[in-house]
């Protein structure tokens, strides 16, 4: 989201870790304004000592999280609220070895007014106690239709990142962690706000939706809480500090 959704958006991750041009564009925007907290907000537990416990015997080959599912050609699309915006996630059949694990890839895609301004691979795959994790991304930041940064690209293992999970496998309320870690570029982190919920979106009504709150340390200011359906996954990205937005899913290929 990592999914950086990520990640208008906002603490990446992202459906998925593709929603995250748009999420760099309001971080800096959030952080430039005198509202919104400037003291942390989640505490993931650690210190700031972070060693994941992250051992590559222990996982499965399928990400099926009901919250957080990626089955090979799912498709979700997510628009802006005046719909300037569109992110475009699928999930390709192709897999990738990052730190040890076979991950599922997933390709999304950023445009704004029709222009593509981001395009990203994630990087995801679940362990045997139903925990997905985020691996990291090759992103390109698009300009005048020509790829023009690498900005945000990260893996797992090189260069002292470390992999972060994006959903747990059994969430409660008050649950918090890292969702990546490459210090001073990728520092996200959620807590799970509520479950049990009830979200309508232009895509649909849901139950028993998940929300999570992310923040990262590297833009104070900027607060998103993200609602989660069991069986499809990302449903909206509403930003509740730094700033206004709103983006929500209105199309769903499982």
């Amino acid at each position: 989201m990592p999914q950086e959704l990520a990640r208008i958006t906002g603490t990446r991750p992202r459906l998925i870790g593709g929603l995250a041009g748009l999420v760099v564009a309001a971080h800096v925007l959030g952080a430039c304004g005198d509202d919104g907290p400037a003291a942390p907000v989640i505490d993931p537990g650690d210190g700031g000592d972070y060693r994941p416990a992250f051992d590559p015997s222990k996982f499965v080959t399928a990400v099926d999280n009901p919250y957080f599912p990626l089955k090979p050609g799912s498709r979700w699309v997510y628009e802006s609220e005046d719909g300037s915006e569109r992110v475009e996630v699928v999930v390709l059949a192709e897999t990738r070895q990052v730190a040890g694990v076979t991950a599922t890839v997933v390709r999304d895609t950023v445009t704004e007014d029709g222009e593509l301004v981001e395009d990203t691979l994630d990087w995801y795959a679940q362990d045997s106690d139903g925990n997905v994790w985020y691996l990291g991304e090759d992103s390109k930041e698009y300009k005048d239709g020509k790829p023009a940064s690498p900005a945000g690209s990260w893996e797992a293992g090189i260069n002292g990142a470390l992999p972060g999970i994006i959903m747990r496998g059994a969430p409660r309320p008050g649950d918090a962690y890292r969702q990546e870690f490459l210090k001073g570029e990728a520092e996200d982190m959620a807590e799970v706000v509520s479950t049990g919920g009830k979200e309508s979106v232009k895509a649909g009504a849901y139950q028993d939706v998940l929300v999570t709150k992310e923040w990262t340390p590297l833009e104070p200011k900027v607060v998103e809480h993200k609602s989660y359906a069991p069986g499809i996954g990302l449903i909206l990205e509403v930003k509740v500090a730094g700033g206004k937005s709103r983006l929500e899913l209105i199309e769903h290929t499982p």
